[in-house]
């Protein structure tokens, strides 16, 4: 018998819509869900692939324990007894802050991990916190929290109103969004410019999404803090800057004009490769639209002046009139564990950075969290406080932060680790014990933080495809019973009772003596669904325990496999900030100080060559490349070059170019392809390649390892607001391999 069960993709932000059809417990096919209220039945190459994770053999189906340098299977008993032991050891010896913890972008799909994360980092008590944010999305975070008061305030284009969108440092065709969510971003691309509407992108490769735009601009890699610079002068110096309704909620205005004068579009052409006619012309258009929104990513964070380009994005938003209307930069609604809809409407604490510092580098605190690129020194260096144990979950930083051979070697020197993931790779290769998760398909799914960066408002839940593994745990599970090794009460507590009581207490906090009717209105549920119920019904849309008859619930939501749509976008400006004052501030101090630095390179020489990376649809995190669904096809670890670079270097199509950086001697050897799409000066590599370390087990992978261009990056290159690693921009030295 044949059937079909509706999932939510958690392989990228689209968070598609699926139908797995069912066969005897085998997965026989996967489609787009066309009844899905936000994807409707959108599907990439990923969402298909999800039949090959399931059922790659390569994946981990139970525990591993290092013995005498080997890994070995064990009972998940022995697992924790293991854990229990060592963990307890170290943080007895040494302190809290002797225990690191770094997690990846797919514990953000995973909503077992993600509530529970934040419970694990409180039991563990340590200031030594990581995840791939510092890799990729912290400037925005930083100054969106700074901006409007809550670190996932992100504003997003309205696209399906939109009538003029300007993309900087981003590839949506490839990503469908990223910090936005929107699937089939081509058909809705599509429709926006069968209505009249213009897409302009701003990026160094004439990448899929300038393929489908109106006009393509090539930038200076690294440049696009100095062309915001000038267009926002611009703004100022033409008389151009309507703020429109949200101007009474406007702060900073002045202190950001100020600021400003120094960047005519003439001082900053050459150092973003734009000539200042293109430059007003870019304001003007943006300026004299109806209906716009700017939108920029990782092009725009991952680069020296990372925070600054995130911030500019926005001010040209607001200065424009651009924010928080129908058709312009605006900022969803969503139906749970959302700060911009708790609390007192259009107030709050806003966000504080620097709370505490690295040991070693003096690095800020950001959003909790300290730059990975610190990773390595602190493991390292003696002293008091130095990391002696390291928690991976879901992350792979050995790939996917600059240097990884310095922090895999500082990996080593660990008294223990333990690694929480899937598959053995080129990071959880370091560890003594690894717990692997279920398949996405065995589990629950629902998006805690995405919905807060959709295109549409919708809330989606889905059930298990299939049953897990009998005795496999739910990776919630494996997380209590950390938090409870943590905490002093041992790894042979029942989870869940010990979870009753952690929610218990955290309920205690919120409701005091209303704690037990709370509790009994949310029993039928356990773990993160008990958790997610909670949140539904306290949310912006839900039944608040009976006083909004018709109110979101869990089991609303359960029943509604094709989810819920909550309606489009709407203005929130004011009552989504939560900043101090009660304003959108507009000049935080830390970033007017910081256009004082990009002032003093202005007059900064072009190098010869530079390196950037670039996304593709079948490529988002780098185990994709062990499913046969996504590697299958051409060779797509290619080093893109353009063919008067490649004439001036003597690289040749398909033969091997050496890329080096500095004096450090690191360098990587990468195959050639030779492509006017990229501009000259600019050399590209695909982000979480490089699959040719010992140890792992990734056998489709390392058939065709490719290259890891952040093997040549240094690790203490970084935005120096958000402590986000530098991965774009970066000068190197590029040869012909004989």
């Amino acid at each position: 018998m044949t059937t079909i069960a509706h999932k939510i993709c958690p392989l990228c932000e689209a968070c598609c819509g699926l139908d797995v059809q069912i066969e005897s417990g085998k997965v026989i096919a996967i489609r787009g869900q066309k009844t899905d209220v936000f994807s409707a039945g959108y599907l990439c190459p990923k969402g298909v692939a999800l039949k090959d994770l399931h059922e790659d053999p390569d994946r981990l189906r139970t525990p591993l324990i290092k013995r005498n340098g080997e890994f070995v299977e064990a009972s998940w008993d022995e697992a924790f007894a293991e854990i229990e032991r060592r963990l307890t050891a170290v943080r007895t010896q040494h302190g809290a802050n002797a225990v690191a913890v770094s997690a990846g972008n797919p514990s953000g799909h995973k909503f077992g991990l993600i509530l529970y994360f934040g419970r694990l980092l409180k039991a563990l008590g340590s200031r030594n916190v990581f995840s791939a944010s510092t890799l990729d999305q912290m400037p925005k975070q930083l100054s969106s929290g700074l901006m409007f008061g809550a670190w996932l305030s992100i504003p997003v284009p309205d696209i399906e109103r939109c009538d003029h969108l300007l993309i900087l440092g981003a590839n949506p065709m490839a990503s469908n969004g990223s910090l936005w969510t929107v699937p089939d971003f081509r058909g809705k691309a599509k429709a926006m410019r069968e209505r009249g509407g213009k897409i302009v992108v701003v990026d160094p490769r004439r990448n899929e999404t300038a393929d489908i735009a109106d006009r393509h601009v090539p930038i200076r890699p690294g440049g696009d803090a100095f062309l915001l610079l000038g267009m926002v002068n611009t703004l100022f110096a033409e008389g151009l800057v309507r703020l429109g309704r949200i101007g009474e909620h406007v702060a900073g205005v002045a202190e950001v004009q100020a600021a400003m004068q120094p960047f005519t579009p003439e001082a900053v052409a050459a150092r973003c490769g734009i000539d200042a006619q293109t430059i007003r012309g870019l304001a003007r258009e943006l300026a004299a639209a109806e209906r716009a929104a700017v939108y920029g990513r990782l092009g725009t964070c991952t680069q020296e002046y990372g925070s600054l380009s995130s911030w500019l994005i926005d001010v040209l938003n607001v200065l424009t009139g651009h924010l928080d209307e129908p058709g312009c930069a605006m900022f969803p609604k969503s139906p749970a564990f959302s700060v911009n809809t708790e609390g007192k409407p259009g107030i709050g604490r806003g966000v504080v950075t620097g709370r505490h510092r690295s040991r070693v580098s003096g690095a800020p605190e950001v959003f909790g969290e300290l730059p990975t690129g610190c990773l390595a020194e602190e493991i390292e260096t003696p002293g008091e406080g130095q990391i002696k144990a390291f928690i991976t979950i879901a992350s792979n930083p050995v790939m996917s932060s600059p240097n990884g051979a310095r922090l895999a070697a500082a990996l080593d020197q660990l008294d223990f680790m333990l690694s929480l993931d899937i598959y053995l790779n080129e990071t959880t290769r370091h560890a003594d014990v690894i717990l692997p998760g279920l398949s996405p398909l065995e589990d629950t799914h629902y998006d805690v933080a995405l919905p807060q960066l959709a295109y549409r408002n919708a809330a989606r839940y889905s059930p298990a495809a299939l049953p897990p593994p009998a005795g496999h745990p739910r990776e919630w599970e494996s997380m209590v019973r950390l938090i409870a090794i943590a905490q002093g009460k041992g790894a042979g507590i029942d989870v869940q009772t010990f979870d009753t009581e952690l929610l218990r207490a955290d309920l205690q906090r919120q409701f005091g003596d209303q704690t037990d009717a709370v509790m009994a209105a949310i029993s039928r549920h356990t773990g993160p669904e008990r958790r997610l119920d909670l949140a539904l019904r306290m949310g912006a849309y839900g039944d608040a325990f009976g006083k909004n008859p018709g109110g979101l619930t869990l089991a609303k939501l359960m029943d509604s496999p094709d989810g819920i749509d909550l309606g489009p976008l709407k203005p929130r400006v004011p009552e989504m900030l939560r900043t101090p004052s009660g304003k959108i501030e507009l000049a935080p101090p830390s970033l007017i100080d910081d256009v004082k630095r990009a002032a003093t390179a202005l007059q900064q020489p072009a190098p010869e060559m530079v390196i950037v990376g670039r996304r593709q649809v079948r490529s988002n995190n780098s185990w994709m490349h062990n499913l046969p669904t996504l590697a299958k096809g051409p060779f797509r670890c290619t080093a893109l070059v353009n063919p008067a670079d490649a004439q001036r270097l003597g690289l040749t199509e398909g033969a091997l170019a050496r890329i080096a950086r500095g004096s450090s001697g690191r360098h990587i050897e990468a195959q050639v392809e030779i492509s006017d799409e990229i501009m000259q000066g600019v050399i590209s590599l695909p982000h979480g390649w490089g699959h040719a370390l010992p140890g792992a087990r990734l056998s489709v992978a390392a058939e065709r390892p490719g290259a890891n261009l952040n093997d040549v990056l240094d690790e203490d290159l970084r935005d120096p607001l958000s402590g986000n690693a530098v991965l774009g921009g970066v000068a190197v030295q590029v040869t012909a391999v004989a």
